[in-house]
């Protein structure tokens, strides 16, 4: 099948997410002049950190720990702003559905 002429003419071939992996991970060994092995364990750990932050606020939005719980293992500023995040989605979400739905009140928000 013959693309030229197409939509995409002009445009480079497009990677698989791997490949741009692996090539931002060459580019922070050669900028960084970090051994591989030091570089691949930032990765992991700062990839581990942000999957526990992200478990840890959907814990909370769902209710199943406390906002002070929350606050202790993610951070104040990261805890307000799922709140806000939630706030404008259930916003948005009543206006999409003309006001049907209700916005539950925060458990456990200090004023």
């Amino acid at each position: 099948m013959d693309n030229s002429g197409g939509a995409f003419e002009g445009t480079e071939e497009r990677k698989s997410p791997m490949t741009d992996l692996l090539a931002d991970f060459q580019t922070l060994v050669r900028e960084t002049r970090k051994p591989e092995a030091e570089v691949m364990t930032l990765a992991f750990q700062t990839g581990l950190r942000q999957l526990w932050r992200d478990r840890t606020l959907a814990r909370y939005l769902r209710g199943e720990i406390s906002r002070d719980e929350a606050v202790a293992a993610a951070g104040i500023d990261w805890v307000e702003l799922a709140e806000r995040q939630r706030e404008a989605m259930m916003e948005d979400l009543a206006w999409a559905l003309g006001d049907k739905v209700t916005v539950p009140p925060e458990k456990d928000r200090a004023l």
